[in-house]
């Protein structure tokens, strides 16, 4: 059975002494959570204080984007090298707003994916489809080009490290809502998809959901059978509510 890996992107907010609060309470509460993976994602500002905060404990530090390139005039953006310097053992990919926002093509995204994995660090690269998409019937096509590229530079003896995260983008902030059953269908078509990828080692991919994910609905998700962990944004960002969530009561169908 896959290991369920529960990870916190708090996009762009707390403070250094924020974060440091942050850990501090949480990690009592999560101590004995010794059955999923537990990464966090500050700001960039954060990184080296935070993982120093969480240095000897049972929670990950990850960034929520990097450069492939190792160095050179790139101004405002931090290498594999940088990001590994400061203790990160994930690196988010490939997020829907910086798709969106920043333009990032699949292409770069594989760039990005191949490089942290250069240099151990496990890459969590999301993909998801919009509400237009979704209406027009093209998520499965979406999703499948998103994969069959962003994930092209990963050699298949390494498939096991990396994570692949989807986001339901129509489903994050409009009032729409995706059932477990729902992210379930979508979920399995991704788990096929990567067994065609990477054969028999597609099985150990671990696949997360992204979708406005709560205490009140984790374990309804986590107990679908091709749903492996969370990648959670504001219900993070209290410690009380992400321990919920990592403590979730719950397992597969």
């Amino acid at each position: 059975m896959r290991r369920p890996i529960l990870a916190a992107n708090w996009k762009m907010q707390k403070t250094i002494a924020e974060a440091e609060t942050f850990a501090a309470a949480f990690l009592p509460l999560v101590a004995k959570a010794d059955a999923v993976d537990i990464v966090l994602a500050p700001p960039a500002t954060a990184l080296h204080a935070l993982g120093q905060a969480l240095a000897g404990s049972n929670v990950a530090l990850a960034s929520q984007n990097v450069n492939p390139n190792e160095k050179g005039a790139f101004t405002g953006e931090l290498s594999p090298d940088m990001i590994a310097d400061v203790g990160c053992r994930y690196a988010i990919v490939g997020h829907s707003e910086r798709r969106t926002l920043y333009g990032e093509s699949s292409e770069f995204v594989a760039d990005k994916a191949a490089a942290v994995l250069g240099r151990d660090i496990r890459p969590i690269i999301c993909v998801g489809e919009s509400d237009d998409e979704r209406e027009a019937g093209q998520t499965f096509a979406v999703i499948g080009e998103q994969l069959q590229v962003s994930l092209a530079k990963i050699p298949k003896d390494r498939a096991a490290d990396i994570v692949v995260a989807y986001e339901p983008i129509w489903a994050i902030g409009t009032g729409k809502t995706a059932t477990p059953e729902m992210a379930q269908e979508v979920h399995a078509m991704i788990r096929e998809r990567l067994r065609v990828m990477f054969a028999a080692d597609g099985d150990a991919i671990r696949v997360q959901y992204g979708g406005s994910v709560k205490p009140d609905n984790v374990a309804e998700l986590m107990a679908q059978a091709d749903i492996d962990g969370a990648l959670v944004g504001g219900a993070s960002l209290e410690a009380e509510s992400f321990s919920q969530i990592v403590n979730f009561d719950g397992g597969r169908a």
